[in-house]
């Protein structure tokens, strides 16, 4: 019975994709392996977040990928700040996500977000039902305000999560989400310029949660890797393989870990 669902997993998806013209990597090989879902920013599927894809692929992740675009057919600006809207579609994929670990007990899955998309694989996150938690969330500069609490989330993830965010995003997501405001809604520089509040008082639970927050800063470095500081330059192909794949690989996340990814030095996988 599990080996028929299975199948029809797999033949919906090819289906679904329509026979992977623009999903290639939603093979049932790759989803033997494990599943990362890309959520990309409110322009919706692009050559932007399709360059997330290459640069996971050419990172040596072995999972399907699934670029799955979330936005309206209403424009950016409704797709930033239909809150409502966007919760309800978070909860769709998280169903999809379900349905994946149901057919792949024991498989990986991960949520990675570029700019409004990190606000999303947080909500995807907090959506999966208990007892189906993810393995991680990455975030590239994610368009939410940095007071959003981030425990919920934290409590469905085993790895952790993930916030890669600059200071140099000073006008997508310092001017613009000021005044458009971040996917929460609040008028303010986002958490993908300037990290996550932590609150100053933890409870034990809590403190145990925001232990697997790994907030990394942009680094001069990381320009090498054609991650400029800048917003669209966090989806860069090259940064990807570098600093993002290695995540996806890794069986366990840890402050040492991030140190390795960045310093460069090798990681054993």
């Amino acid at each position: 019975m599990r080996s028929l669902l299975v199948c029809l997993t797999g033949a919906i998806a090819l289906l679904a994709c329509g026979g992977c013209a623009n999903q290639p990597y939603m093979t049932p090989e790759r989803m033997d392996n494990g599943l990362v879902v890309v959520l990309p920013g409110i322009e919706g599927r692009s050559p932007l977040n399709e360059g997330i894809v290459r640069g996971l692929v050419a990172g040596g992740v072995q999972c399907a990928i699934d670029l799955e675009d979330w936005t309206s057919w209403m424009g950016p600006l409704y797709s930033l700040r239909a809150e409502l809207r966007n919760r309800r579609k978070a909860a769709q994929i998280a169903v999809h996500v379900s349905e994946y670990k149901y057919a792949h007990p024991g498989k990986p899955v991960f949520l990675i977000g570029q700019s409004a998309g990190g606000a999303m694989a947080l909500w995807v996150a907090e959506s999966m039902p208990e007892g189906q938690e993810i393995d991680g969330v990455i975030m590239l500069v994610p368009s939410i305000s940095p007071g959003y609490m981030v425990d919920y989330p934290l409590s469905k993830t085993r790895r952790g999560v993930v916030n890669f965010f600059s200071t140099r995003d000073w006008f997508f997501l310092g001017v613009g989400t000021t005044i458009t405001g971040t996917m929460d809604g609040r008028h303010t520089s986002s958490a993908g310029r300037v990290g996550f509040d932590v609150p100053a008082r933890l409870e034990p639970p809590q403190e145990q949660l925001y232990n697997k927050l790994f907030q990394v800063a942009w680094h001069r470095q990381m320009a090498a890797a054609g991650n400029t500081g800048g917003h669209l330059s966090s989806a860069a192909q090259a940064f990807i393989v570098k600093y993002v794949a290695p995540l996806v690989k890794n069986p366990d996340w840890s402050d040492e870990l991030i140190a390795k990814i960045i310093s460069g030095r090798k990681i054993e996988e």
